[in-house]
Formats: C-alpha cells, sequence, structure tokens
C-alpha cells in the first residue's frame, strides 16, 4: 500500500454504527480538511469515540464509508489505518506494563527486526526525544510512571510514526495547562505546516477555541454542528452539545462555593518522605495543612511525587520518614482510624487503586462497611442489605449501570468514579483524599464530581485535592501549594494566584 506523505483530507460519508438495537453512530458525514486541527465536541455517549475507532478500524461501520484524500478505503484493521498514515492517541493507555518507555516506543513500529541494536535505538530515540515537549526516561515502565506521564508516552508513539492524520481522543486530560500548550501548539504547527491533520476529541473549550480551526459537535450519535471555531462561542457549543440553553447553563455553570471562614487544622502532613518504586525518594521532607472547611489543592508536573504523597496518606505505600496528624491523632491510614476519624479517598486511577475489578458494583459500593450494621448482623454477610444500599446509592449519586450485579470493570470511566464517590461520601466524611478526580471525564460527570467536592468542603470538610489540571484547581481550591521534587515550594490564596507564576513553580523556573 503507498502511503503517501503529508497532511491528508479525511472524510466520513453517512457512517453508521449499532451495537444491537443501540444506534451509536447515526448517519455521520464528516469533512477533515488537511494540514487543520479539526475538534470533536460531545457528551459521554454522544458518538466521539466510536467515530474515531470506525476510522482507525478498531470498529467495522455498518453503513457509509471512510474516504482518505477522496479515496474510499476499506480500513479493516489498526494496522490497515496505519499503512495509510493514521495514527490515534486512544483515552485509555494501550502500553505493555512490563517493557520499558524505550521498548513501548519501539513496539509502537509494528515490524522489528530479529536482532535489535539497542545502542543505536536508544541515540535516535534520545535524538527524537529531543525535538518533542516530553522527556521520559527511557528506561522506567509504565507501572512507574504517573497518568500524565502515560498520556505523554502514548503520544510520543504515534509522533514516532510521523502520522498523516492523528486522532488524539482525551489527549490533554492529566496534563498541566502548560504542558497541554505545548503539546497542541506543536501538533497545530505541525498541521499548518502541512505534515499531518489532526482530529482533537477533547472536553476542554480553553482548548479547542485555542487550537482548533473547525469543530463539529455530536450529539446521541448525530452530527448537529460544524461549524469554523473562529465563527462561535463555548456558550453556542455548549448548547449545540446538550440541545437546551438552560441545561447548558446548569451542566457548565462553576461550583457554587460558601463563604465561611476555614476552621481547625484537620491534616497535618510535617516532614514527609517517601521513596518511589525506583527507590528513589520521591517525596522530600513535605509539609502541608489541610484545614476543615477548605480545599487545598496541590498543582504540579506529572511525577514530581504526587502519586507517592497521596499513596503514603492512604495507606498504600509506606513512609520513609515524617508525620502525618488527622485532627490532632497521629494517621497511619488503618481501616479502624479510617472509620473513626471519617478519612475518606478517591485515588487516581479508582478502577486500579480503589476497586476490584471482578466484583459487582454493589459489592465494591459496601467495601466500606460490609461489616457493620445494617449490612453485617452477627458476623454474617446480609447480601440482601447490601443490594438495596447499593440500588439507593447508585441512584443519589447517578451511577449509570445496567444493574447493581454488574462487574464495576463494565463502567464507564465517569460511573467508576461516581461509584467510589458513592461509597466514600455515603457517610459523614471529615477529610477527603483526592487525586485527579475527573480524568477523562465528560461535562456533565465533571461539573457534578467538582459540586460534591464543593459540598463537602461547604459542609464543613477538609479537602486535599491532587490535580494535574490548573483550571480544576483555580476553580475549586482555597490555597494552591505547588510541588516539584517532591517538595511544596511554593504557596498562595487561591484567589490571589497568578497562573504565570504558578506554572514557573511547577516547571522548577522560579525563585
Amino acid at each position: 500500500m503507498n502511503r503517501g506523505s503529508g497532511a491528508l483530507a479525511l472524510d466520513t460519508f453517512q457512517l453508521t454504527k449499532r451495537f444491537g438495537a443501540f444506534t451509536a453512530l447515526d448517519h455521520v458525514s464528516l469533512k477533515v480538511a488537511p494540514g487543520s486541527v479539526h475538534a470533536l465536541l460531545g457528551e459521554n455517549g454522544a458518538g466521539k469515540s466510536t467515530l474515531v475507532k470506525c476510522v482507525v478500524g478498531y470498529q467495522r461501520a455498518d453503513e457509509g464509508s471512510v474516504l482518505i484524500d477522496g479515496r474510499e478505503q476499506d480500513i479493516a484493521s489498526p494496522v490497515t489505518a496505519r499503512e495509510l498514515g493514521i495514527g490515534m492517541v486512544y483515552q485509555h493507555f494501550t502500553l505493555v506494563p512490563g517493557m520499558t518507555v524505550a521498548e513501548n516506543l519501539l513496539l509502537a513500529r509494528g515490524r522489528l527486526p530479529a536482532v535489535i541494536d539497542w545502542r543505536a535505538v536508544r541515540a535516535e530515540l534520545a535524538a527524537f526525544m529531543a525535538g518533542t515537549p516530553f522527556r521520559l526516561d527511557l528506561d522506567a515502565t509504565p507501572q512507574q510512571l504517573s497518568a500524565g506521564q502515560k498520556q505523554k508516552l502514548e503520544i510520543l508513539k504515534q509522533l514516532l510514526l510521523k502520522p498523516r492524520l492523528l486522532i488524539l481522543d482525551e489527549p490533554t486530560s492529566v496534563l498541566t495547562p502548560q504542558e497541554a500548550d505545548e503539546v497542541l501548539g506543536l501538533l497545530r504547527a505541525r498541521a499548518h505546516a502541512g505534515d499531518c491533520s489532526i482530529v482533537l476529541i477533547s472536553h476542554k473549550f480553553r482548548e479547542v477555541t485555542a487550537y482548533a480551526d473547525e469543530v463539529s459537535v455530536l450529539r446521541r450519535g448525530r452530527l448537529v454542528a460544524a461549524r469554523r471555531v473562529a465563527d462561535t462561542s463555548p456558550r453556542e457549543l455548549a448548547i449545540d452539545m446538550v440541545g437546551d440553553a438552560g441545561e447548558a447553563a446548569r451542566e457548565f455553570a462553576p461550583p457554587q462555593r460558601a463563604e465561611t471562614p476555614a476552621g481547625a487544622v484537620t491534616l497535618a502532613v510535617s516532614a514527609l518522605s517517601v521513596l518511589g518504586d525506583r527507590g528513589q525518594l520521591a517525596v522530600d521532607t513535605l509539609s502541608l495543612t489541610v484545614r476543615a472547611g477548605e480545599i487545598v489543592g496541590v498543582a504540579g508536573v506529572a511525577g514530581n511525587g504526587q502519586r507517592e504523597l497521596v499513596e503514603a496518606l492512604v495507606g498504600q505505600r509506606p513512609r520513609v520518614h515524617g508525620e502525618v496528624r488527622v485532627a490532632g491523632e497521629a494517621f497511619e491510614a488503618t481501616r479502624e482510624q479510617n472509620r473513626r476519624l471519617q478519612v475518606r479517598s478517591l485515588p487516581e486511577e479508582p478502577l486500579r487503586n480503589a476497586c476490584v475489578a471482578e466484583l459487582s458494583v454493589a459489592d465494591n459500593i459496601g467495601l466500606r462497611g460490609f461489616d457493620r450494621p445494617p449490612v453485617s448482623r452477627g458476623g454474617w454477610l446480609r447480601t440482601s442489605r447490601l443490594r438495596e444500599r447499593a440500588r439507593r446509592l447508585i441512584g443519589e449519586f447517578g451511577v449509570k449501570t445496567r444493574s447493581e450485579l454488574a462487574p464495576i470493570r463494565a463502567l464507564s470511566g465517569g460511573n467508576v468514579q461516581r461509584a467510589v464517590l458513592a461509597r466514600e461520601l455515603s457517610d459523614e466524611a471529615q477529610l477527603l483524599i483526592v487525586a485527579n478526580p475527573v480524568f477523562g471525564l465528560d461535562f456533565a460527570a465533571v461539573a457534578e464530581i467538582h459540586q460534591r467536592l464543593m459540598d463537602l468542603r461547604n459542609a464543613g470538610g477538609a479537602v486535599l485535592l491532587v490535580s494535574e489540571d490548573l483550571d480544576e484547581l483555580l476553580a475549586l481550591a482555597d490555597r494552591i501549594a505547588v510541588i516539584s521534587e517532591g517538595r511544596i515550594v511554593h504557596e498562595v490564596d487561591a484567589r490571589q494566584a497568578d497562573r504565570r507564576q504558578l506554572g514557573a513553580f511547577m516547571g522548577g523556573h522560579a525563585h
């Protein structure tokens, strides 16, 4: 197959995809001009991911066709797509856990020689990485990378292949705004230079308006709007997405903050040191406090100790040195302490870190209280009460699942988040520790989860919010602390926070 070179034109004609009686994609005709950045907007379930998966051969459309440079193509698999010059960065990671960064990059090429000259390969990969916005340790494995670093590796895998069309599904969900700007700026420059075309699925209006040339909006599987970005506004796009001006206003409204003073210190971290997976000092004599009735945000570039900090606080990683106190009591994150001191958590990647994937939604929601009345009596689990409680919380937190007995791994990312929050916030909480709580979620889920965090803060709870999304921290936090190389290097009242100054401290460039 002759791959050709330079940016390609993509057209879908009446593309339709059904899953049983459900029509995920309903006669969608999309035009992506060569050398352009084309944004796709829509809520979860609107058909965005189904559309691009049909383009890259991950799924076969039931009707319609895909045209590349005006010629109809039968894209039967991702291998065919790759030969045509089409690459995709998926929302969910496709890395091989036991392989190094270098090996994952090399594997992305597909065809490998029988004997690999690793000296030459490493030199080539180092030179390639020098021309990208990212720096990753070639010897690290995905288990040792944060979510943000994994996302960078996924993008690097595709850039290495020099695609003619690059599709990105929520590529900046766990990147800082500075990193996102760097990546999207690089990709836009490549597109406008005629090297490739870009299809960008994003839930961030700021990114769409700043970097896209055209935008198409999907709603319930149909294309409802196709506009030049210069000729539209976030408000118009929001209405296109949900189909109702009033609903759009509610969904995109900022969280409601109660103007009350912060109370006593709930969480006190003093000179905490924690080792990383490879034995290095990941958290270095870090100190911070969180008071009742406030949200303290921790900002930082991925890989600066955030994951290790959260794991040490919630009992998933040993502490080398230092002290953690909750409500004045030395805190070791035991199950008894979590219950008595009302400490709850939503760690990064909750399906892996806060759930048992094969267990049902009901069982996962019941993990905190399965041994307490009314779910337990006389040491015996009352299954009917467990399921009854789960059904109530599924309703209260809007968890979309076919039933409480479905395995939690079958739920979408947003619904896993809702289910874990239902468990963690179903009883009173005095301290909530959360990390990247809305990674990859759509607008409605983001708004709902943000308001639940704010509701806890407004009710006098203390919230430690670790996030790689500076926009999220600026919207929610009362104070923002910046972590760099495992230390808190800057702290500021969120109302006085300056985005550029925060970015400078995050990048280690401020003094």
